[in-house]
């Protein structure tokens, strides 16, 4: 017997739905597991939790010590995923990274053959350890790997492992023999994440914990065919056009060319935000509606999402830098002084039977 076709479109709703559920008690689980061994810093988990439920990658700022490397490892542990770290240095080659052919040698049959070694970069998982401190041919071999989640080798691809995550450090405090990434490759990063210091009673806590015999033993929550799952769910979420002209209003905002941009990005700004920030202003929006426990996306959503999207992606010019204006203050601005839409009649009761339709929708 065959299904009609509105039965099966409302049967993958159901199915999505109940999916988004499963996930998101997995999701309150991950992050109380986490806190079991990073104390505090609950913002940045949820940040990078968003940026890889929505297949993006991450870059991190702090200074040494607020445990961004134990943080990522614990994450990857949290979620079965391979984790590797690379420790970029001046001195790091891209064959390092991505890996290099070898002669393999069959004294059996008196034949040589090459064969591809494969670097660190194959893992789910990656840490990108101070990229600012490579240069820039070793920079740009990521790349390839965090745009199409391949690596080419003597003209051959190979497959990255799904799925793909990448993390960078830098840290802002030493300038010394650095490179700084050029603003198209900090646009291949979906966030900027700002980890800050503890505050006494997380420090206070740290210090406890880390002093004691005691060692935590933690479960993991997810895999990563379960991760692979909500990412694929969180571009069928929702998004009605009020909050879709929201996103794409405050970055439209931070480009100086446009006579109607506010003064600060006049006064401030040197050169703004391309689409890609509209797309992950969006995308972001609707991961956190997910984790939340929604099925629509609100206006509330992009706002929260516009620090971590936009704050690499503004480049200040030398006015702000003599006027002690950050990129977070432009954005506090922008988020003040745009204006969203009033809602549409797409609410949060019609979300989940939207999901099914989207399938459809995509299809013709």
């Amino acid at each position: 017997m065959q299904m009609e076709p509105g039965a099966s479109r409302e049967a993958a709703g159901q199915d999505d739905v109940a999916a988004v559920k499963r996930l998101v008690a997995s999701y309150d689980r991950l992050r109380g597991q986490i806190a079991t061994v990073i104390v505090g810093q609950e913002a940045v988990v949820e940040q990078l939790l968003i940026a890889l439920f929505c297949n993006g990658h991450c870059i991190l700022e702090g200074v040494p010590g607020l445990a961004k490397t134990l943080l990522i490892s614990t994450l990857s542990r949290q979620l079965s995923l391979s984790f590797s770290r690379i420790q970029f240095t001046p001195d790091l080659m891209p064959s390092d990274i991505t890996g290099t052919e070898v002669i393999e040698e069959d004294r059996g049959a008196g034949t040589r053959s090459l064969r591809f070694v494969k670097g660190p970069i194959f893992a789910n998982v990656v840490l990108a350890d101070e990229i600012n401190r490579t240069p820039p041919k070793t920079q740009a071999a990521l790349l390839e790997a965090m745009q199409e989640h391949q690596v080419t080798a003597a003209g051959f691809p190979h497959k990255l492992p799904k799925p793909f995550f990448v993390l960078a450090t830098q840290n802002p405090i030493e300038q010394d023999g650095t490179y700084p990434l050029p603003e198209a490759q900090l646009d291949r990063f979906m966030f900027k994440v700002l980890v800050d210091y503890p505050s006494e009673a997380e420090e206070l806590q740290i210090v406890r914990m880390t002093t004691s015999p005691l060692e935590v033993e933690m479960e993991r929550t997810l895999n990563a065919r379960e991760v692979i799952e909500l990412q694929d769910i969180v571009r069928r979420v929702p998004c009605a056009d009020h909050v879709l002209r929201f996103a794409t209003r405050i970055v439209r905002a931070t480009r100086v060319g446009r006579p109607d941009a506010p003064k600060i990005v006049k006064d401030y700004v040197a050169w703004g935000a391309g689409p890609r920030a509209s797309q992950n202003l969006v995308l972001a929006g609707k991961a956190r509606a997910i984790l939340k426990g929604r099925f629509l996306v609100g206006v509330e959503d992009i706002r929260y999402a516009a620090y971590p999207v936009l704050r690499h992606r503004i480049l200040t010019n030398f006015n702000a830098e003599a006027d002690g204006v950050s990129s977070d203050e432009i954005i506090t601005q922008l988020l003040e002084s745009v204006s969203a839409d009033a809602p549409g009649s797409l609410d949060s009761a019609m979300a989940s039977r939207v999901f099914a339709s989207t399938d459809s929708a995509d299809e013709r």
